[in-house]
C-alpha cells in the first residue's frame, strides 16, 4: 500500500473480545449467584475457632432466628405457635431430614435453645447448628 490509496477493509469478524466479556460475566455470577441464593432472613453467624463440616444442604431444613428472636422456616417466617405444624410441612414425605438452625450472633445462646426444643418438640431429634469460621488474625492468635 503506498501514500494517498485507500485501505482493503476486512469483513472478518473478531469475537475474541465478546467471549472473554461473556466468560468474565459467567465467573461473576456464578461467584455471586450463591450468595443471592440464600434462604431466609440476614442472620450475622457466629464465629467458632473450628466447626464442622456444613455437609450438603440437600434434604435439610433451614430454621433461622434473626436478631429480634423471630423464627423462620427456609425463607418463611413462623409463629412460636404454629412451628410445629410448619416445620411438619416443609419437611413433608422426606426421609431422615435434617434439621439446621442459624441464629444471629446477638442472641443469647437461651433464645437458640427454645428453637432447638421447638424442633424437638415437632418430632425431629439431632438439630444442627450452623457457624462461621472465625479469623484468627483478628482476634490476636
Amino acid at each position: 500500500m503506498q501514500l494517498g490509496e485507500p485501505g482493503k477493509m476486512q469483513a472478518a469478524i473478531n469475537i475474541t473480545p465478546l467471549v472473554d466479556v461473556v466468560l468474565v460475566l459467567l465467573i461473576i455470577f456464578m461467584v455471586i449467584a450463591p450468595q443471592m441464593m440464600r434462604k431466609g432472613p440476614d442472620v450475622r453467624l457466629p464465629d467458632t475457632k473450628n466447626p464442622r463440616e456444613q455437609g450438603d444442604e440437600r434434604g435439610r431444613i433451614l430454621v433461622s432466628v434473626d436478631g429480634e428472636g423471630g423464627l423462620w422456616i427456609e425463607e418463611q417466617p413462623v409463629t412460636p405457635e404454629n412451628f410445629a405444624d410448619t416445620l411438619r410441612a416443609a419437611v413433608g414425605d422426606a426421609q431422615d431430614p435434617k434439621v439446621v438452625i442459624r441464629g444471629d450472633a446477638k442472641l443469647h445462646f437461651g433464645e437458640i435453645r427454645h428453637a432447638m426444643q421447638a424442633v424437638e418438640q415437632a418430632g425431629f431429634r439431632g438439630v444442627g447448628l450452623i457457624a462461621r469460621r472465625a479469623n484468627p488474625q483478628a482476634q490476636g492468635d
